[in-house]
């Protein structure tokens, strides 16, 4: 389980004692040193190795020849140079002094770029900030390699990983004999604080695979990295920043002093590679920013989403929960399967309408579907495999394999084409355990699966009635949302002339529905297909990806199946044709999304999708005949009532309703039941919190019904 965040981001009080009691006092409350002395042994044999290296490199640079070079700006504008001298960061000076204090790393020729790297030709240039995507990921990827230094000097660990991620960045270790802990942090965070004040230069050094496993030959992680991903023969990069060298392939920012702002905000296990079968390791994440302002407002955020946290809210309205005894598979509970069955009733209704055909495929197969399907090569790991009167089974990680064999179940004609089959299908994917995250990272899940079988001809107008089908979907939810186009992975399946036309069509589809408002997402892709992979963004703007759309060649081809089309109809020696697969889900997994919701409305649900709708108050006892009819009329109508009839007084009971976020309270005594009507208190609606607006009941009855067939965001009546 991870970590949550808990950094007080201030040095602990020993460590404000003087010089000679630094380290012998421990850091914050860990009890550790804050550093360990002496060094580990590591630290000067690195370091020794670099530096021979890296003067054997310098003088090379020295012999390269020196031309003139021009440089052309994005704006056409084009600056002179000298090849091996003049370098990205001396361009930004010539600009303008802002910028160079800006800007974080360079993109030359579309490739990033180390800005204190000479450069080496004529060539095109970018300088891009924090505020750029690339520019952040490359800030945090160097915040991890400060990171990786604190660790190293606290605990004396053996690093193997630690890249950015969407949301800071983190590096994992091997620690022997001593679990993080987050009384770890102030120390850590008061090491990284050291490097970051002493302005330490990221330097990049070219090593061969050979210095490399001397440089690294005390970390069995390191070193399997370089013996699997460095080719005998070659060279990689290395990079430097203080006592702490890494296998890394950059680039970086220019020194540890660009970082104003560093939090350490968890820690969890870790395998790893992520084999539970290698080594369990240590995981720290952390922030950081070049501003400190904007350290404030993520921990503004931080507090924010810890309030619409979905595991908390769950818990509070009753929702769902999870047991020991069933590892990431989700128990709803009444109220929580009232918001399960409400998305289910949604894209129900809306298959009706738009031509979907609704089908149910068992939950276990034969190894040999998986093995003609690809999944048994490409994704067996992933899977929960079980051995059954001698053979291999599996417990299904995705509904087309299933779907493919009710489509081969009979003869096709092209007259029924195109297929949209839907499937509320449950499945399974073997998630490590330290993987899973409340709803958002199961094992158990069930997916709007729908796989359109077409022929070629109509993937275009299929994929714009997808993109209409989630357009209306995501509006529901008051979601925005960002398109990518993830093209052909390197295992990929198939020739890649069939992958060019896939990818053509897709481009074609997203040219036409939304010019200019996608990105390619290059080696993405499935291993059977491209997809168009939606991302919705939520009321913290963080963003989600649920919906996929999917364009498959393969999987026809793999299970042979065949339609008649008009010209193979009268011809027994033509070959009948192969129909195309287009996967899709627009909500994608509804425990994900249950938990995307639930903290994009914090809780406070929309009337039509809300588990506790109404609830109903009678001011004294003798009205709690009116308030239990009036409650049974509502709940006839297929609305979520419920009365409140305990010996609580009337403030209590209002209160209650509020904080169980019923989207309204009706209130019931003499002058309703004498009125035949209720005194309405809607949640959102401040002006109502004292005493609501009085309504006869039938015209209530028929705004409440009204309201839930509307599916309105707003909990407002017509």
């Amino acid at each position: 389980m991870a970590t949550p965040v808990a950094s007080a981001s201030q040095p602990a009080a020993p460590l404000a004692q003087p010089k000679k009691q630094k380290k012998e006092k421990a850091a914050g409350d860990s009890g550790f040193p804050l550093e360990l002395q002496p060094p580990p042994d590591f630290f000067d044999h690195r370091i020794k190795l670099f530096e021979q290296l890296k003067a054997e490199y310098d003088d090379e640079v020295k012999s390269k020849p020196r031309e003139e070079i021009t440089i052309t700006l994005p704006d056409g504008a084009q600056r002179k140079g000298t090849s091996w001298e003049t370098s990205p960061m001396d361009i930004a000076k010539e600009i303008n002094k802002s910028l160079s204090e800006r800007v974080v790393i360079a993109k030359v020729d579309g490739i990033l770029y180390d800005l204190e790297r000479p450069l080496e030709k004529s060539c095109k240039l970018e300088l891009l900030d924090f505020e750029n995507e690339e520019g952040k990921k490359v800030f945090w990827h160097s915040s991890a390699h400060v990171l990786g230094e604190a660790t190293e000097r606290h605990y004396g660990c053996h690093l193997c990983l630690g890249p950015p991620t969407d949301d800071g960045f983190f590096y994992e270790m091997g620690i022997q004999d001593r679990p993080v802990s987050n009384t770890d942090y102030p120390a850590l965070e008061k090491v990284s604080e050291i490097a970051i004040k002493e302005k330490q230069k990221f330097e990049r050094l070219v090593v061969s695979k050979e210095n490399l496993l001397k440089m690294f030959h005390y970390n069995k992680y390191k070193q399997y990295l370089i013996n699997t991903k460095v080719p005998d023969g070659t060279s990689t990069t290395v990079y430097r920043c203080g006592p702490m060298i890494d296998l890394c392939v950059g680039p970086h920012i220019p020194h540890t002093g660009k970082i104003k702002a560093f939090m350490i905000t968890k820690n969890s296990a870790s395998y790893f590679l992520g084999d539970a079968n290698n080594d369990s390791l240590q995981r720290i994440y952390g922030i950081s920013f070049p501003d400190k302002k904007q350290l404030t407002e993520y921990k503004t955020f931080l507090a924010e989403a810890a309030k619409r946290d979905h595991r908390k809210i769950g818990k509070e309205q009753e929702l769902f929960f999870f047991n020991d005894l069933s590892p990431g598979s989700c128990f709803f509970l009444p109220h929580g399967t009232r918001i399960y069955n409400s998305l289910v009733e949604l894209l129900r209704l809306e298959y009706s309408k738009r031509g979907y055909q609704e089908v149910i495929s068992p939950n276990m197969y034969n190894s040999k579907l998986w093995e003609t399907s690809g999944h048994w090569q490409n994704y067996k790991d992933g899977m929960f495999t079980l051995d059954i009167e001698k053979e291999k089974w599996g417990l299904k990680p995705m509904n087309c394999p299933g779907h493919c064999l009710i489509f081969d179940s009979r003869d096709r004609s092209y007259k029924e084409l195109p297929i949209r089959m839907a499937e509320f299908g449950i499945i399974h994917r073997n998630e490590a355990s330290g993987a899973l995250t409340g709803l958002t990272r199961v094992r158990r899940f069930m997916q709007d699966d729908t796989h359109v079988f077409c022929m070629p001809s109509q993937i275009e107008d299929e994929i714009n009635a997808l993109f209409d089908f989630m357009q209306h979907i995501y509006g529901m939810f008051g979601f925005e949302f960002h398109l990518e186009l993830s093209t052909r992975p390197e295992n990929y399946l198939g020739a890649i002339e069939t992958w060019n036309f896939a990818e053509e069509q897709l481009t074609k589809a997203l040219d036409k529905q939304y010019p200019g408002q996608w990105a390619i997402n290059p080696g993405d892709g499935a291993f059977y297909g491209p997809k168009i992979d939606i991302t919705i963004s939520d009321a913290l703007r963080r963003s989600f990806q649920c919906a996929t759309i999917q364009l498959d060649f393969q999987l026809p081809e793999r299970f042979n199946l065949k339609y008649r089309s008009a010209e193979d109809f009268g011809s027994s020696e033509k070959p009948a044709s192969r129909p195309v697969i287009i996967h899709r889900a627009i909500l994608g997994s509804l425990e994900r999304f249950i938990a995307i919701i639930t903290e994009h409305f914090a809780g406070k649900w929309p009337f039509w999708i809300s588990p506790r709708q109404v609830v109903v108050i009678p001011v004294a006892a003798p009205y709690k005949e009116y308030a239990t009819e009036i409650t049974d009329r509502l709940n006839s109508l297929g609305l979520y009532a419920d009365v409140d009839n305990s010996d609580n007084t009337l403030p209590k009971k209002i209160r209650n309703g509020e904080i169980a976020q019923y989207n309204f309270i009706l209130v019931v005594g003499q002058e309703e039941l004498d009125a035949r009507a209720v005194n309405v208190r809607n949640r959102d609606d401040i002006g109502t919190k004292n005493k609501g607006e009085m309504i006869p009941l039938d015209t209530v009855v028929e705004k409440f019904v009204e309201l839930k067939s509307s599916k309105r965001l707003k909990n407002q009546f017509a």
